[in-house]
């Protein structure tokens, strides 16, 4: 990362008025944008050691997404606790039902959440607050033994609440971005992050199936009864997230209040936050596109990951055990892939970046589609892999650039709740496209018409200018 000095003039000035382009593509023109839009950072933290302790945060994350809701604890709710219950619907769907419940919280009230942290200062605190309250979520995953009924209830509700905390934490982190950048290191910071998430999850994956899941009790030869092991899992996970998040808990610093934006109590946050998203409509029409654009080919870019395994599996011969090894290669993948195209999004701005990744893995998914056989999974699944990071960390650029400032958790609060609103849409279309052809392989025709519709949708947003670059004579 390119060190910037603090007291920079120039720098200063270019991030005290605002997102390079503001009055392109954030609607700054009027009265009441602008009255909203102050100098909550009047400079940003850019040198490497503040852009390393906020990128530790996305390493440590992995620890929720990658151990507990994706791979690990997941598994062992729905498959060892979720064997004691009594009940004719399956223990996969009470914990999906769970989840569920858990993004309907996530999209009424992670925008108001973002919103008060904005009004009253508090974006660090929040991040603070939400990551301790995640992780003691997860210590608490240690009592979920898998003997008894009630441990499967009480462990798919600790899940959906964890869940529900790790989004309002990661509502302010993502709103952290522009703290931590400039209009010109932007795209590089961002892809730095996220793959600091996808390396910090690969780590972290290996050293907790080798160590307490593979064979018998892993290489630490761990007493399995009433799942010790994988209950230690969580734990492991909880300390990994802690420690990853403390530099940035000390190092970044805190904004200031937006008086413009506070509010005597939840009823008036919610009445202000409506008023907020009928004037993007009618001041900033490009920026609502946008949040449905992204909602749309975000889905498209998790159900990659979601169906991937399945597919392997089941269409395309790799066995159990190399889906693993699968998967450690697509994070490495995905990760470098976030990391290079950094310079891309800085060099051209994170349309072209997302709209290339996206181009790129309709094409792709397409021949997927018609070859065979586990070497050409691993090709052509790893090709598309590669295109997933940058469009996932463009994205969270894009949004940064056109937010007012004093306004990136309230915007970032809406990413989060269109991301929900329209997260049934890859697995109906995937599940829809096997219905009709009758393979599994067809789902990935669902896949690609999710990421073409959020493509197509991308269109119609505007770019947001990227920062003047100064001339030389």
């Amino acid at each position: 990362m390119a060190q910037t000095d603090h007291n920079d003039p120039a720098t200063s000035g270019l991030v005290a008025g605002g997102t390079a382009g503001s009055s392109t593509t954030t609607g700054t023109a009027t009265p009441t944008v602008a009255s909203t839009t102050r100098a909550t950072q009047l400079s940003p933290q850019t040198d490497k050691r503040t852009v390393f302790a906020w990128g530790l945060w996305d390493w440590g994350s992995a620890a929720f997404n990658a151990v507990l809701v994706t791979f690990i604890f997941s598994v062992y709710l729905t498959d060892s606790v979720g064997k004691n219950i009594d009940s004719a619907i399956l223990p996969s769907s009470w914990y999906g039902y769970a989840m569920g419940a858990a993004g309907i919280g996530i999209a009424l009230i992670a925008p108001v959440v973002g919103q008060r942290t904005d009004a009253r200062g508090t974006r660090k605190r929040s991040v603070i607050l939400w990551t301790l309250i995640t992780v003691a979520l997860m210590v608490s995953l240690f009592g979920i033994r898998n003997d008894d009924a009630i441990y499967f209830w009480v462990g798919i509700t600790i899940m959906a609440v964890a869940s529900l905390t790790f989004e309002f934490a990661e509502v302010s982190y993502f709103a952290m971005l522009r703290q931590v950048s400039t209009p010109d290191n932007i795209g590089r910071v961002s892809g730095f992050g996220w793959s600091m998430g996808y390396f910090g999850g690969i780590i972290l994956l290996l050293l907790c199936y080798f160590g307490f899941v593979a064979g018998d009790g892993g290489l630490l030869n761990l007493n399995t009864d009433g799942g010790f092991n994988l209950r230690l899992v969580a734990v492991f996970a909880a300390v990994w997230f802690i420690v990853s998040s403390i530099p940035l808990f000390f190092r970044i610093r805190e904004i200031e209040a937006n008086p413009a934006l506070q509010s005597s109590g939840i009823v008036d946050s919610y009445r202000q936050l409506f008023g907020s998203i009928a004037e993007l409509w009618r001041t900033d029409r490009s920026a609502v596109f946008f949040l449905i654009a992204s909602a749309i080919f975000r889905d498209g870019l998790a159900g990659v990951f979601t169906f991937g395994a399945l597919l392997a599996v089941m269409d395309y011969g790799i066995s159990a055990s190399d889906v693993i090894l699968f998967g450690v290669a697509a994070n490495v993948v995905s990760a470098l892939g976030a990391l290079g195209s950094g310079f891309l999004d800085d060099a051209f701005g994170p349309k072209p970046v997302i709209l290339g990744s996206l181009i790129l893995m309709i094409l792709d998914a397409a021949i997927l589609y018609f070859v065979d056989g586990p070497t050409n999974f691993w090709i052509f699944g790893l090709i598309l892999c590669l295109f997933v990071g940058p469009a996932q960390s463009a994205s969270r650029t894009f949004l940064t650039r056109i937010s007012p400032e004093g306004r990136e958790g309230q915007m970032f609060g809406l990413y989060a709740t269109t991301g929900r609103a329209v997260s049934w849409m890859a697995p109906i279309a995937f599940s829809t496209f096997v219905a009709i052809i009758g393979t599994n392989r067809a789902g990935i025709w669902g896949i690609i018409l999710v990421l073409a519709v959020g493509a197509a949708v991308l269109l119609f947003v505007r770019s947001p200018e990227l920062a003047k670059k100064p001339t030389t004579r």
